[in-house]
């Protein structure tokens, strides 16, 4: 029984994350910027943008946020608290891939031969 509750609340979160993700790529399109824009004009590394949009980046968000003229804690409810502060530690279930797969686990870290 409590394994089943588990997955339910895991499942409620990814939910909710997925709808999060949704709502900041429509408010991009919106405005149309692109992530990859966003990079540049925030002289962020490559990808940065695209990476805070799944997975917690303070700068990435902050630059995501400043080009939609918003506050991180309106765009990313599941990784700020109401007042604006930021979650600390992030829950797991903000990250994609709770742990990476190393080559310990089975699995090839290279191209594919």
């Amino acid at each position: 029984m409590h394994r089943a509750d588990e997955t339910g609340k895991l499942e409620r979160a990814k939910s909710r994350r997925l709808k999060e993700v949704g709502r900041i790529r429509d408010l991009l399109a919106r405005k149309e910027l692109t992530l990859a824009q966003i990079d540049e004009d925030y002289r962020l590394p490559r990808g940065t943008a695209g990476n805070a949009v799944h997975e917690p980046h303070v700068a990435g968000e902050r630059a995501i946020a400043a080009a939609l003229g918003r506050r991180p804690e309106h765009l990313w409810f599941s990784r700020y608290h109401a007042d604006g502060t930021r979650k600390s530690p992030q829950p797991a279930e903000n990250y994609r891939y709770a742990r990476r797969q190393t080559p310990a686990d089975g699995m090839s870290c290279g191209a594919a031969a």
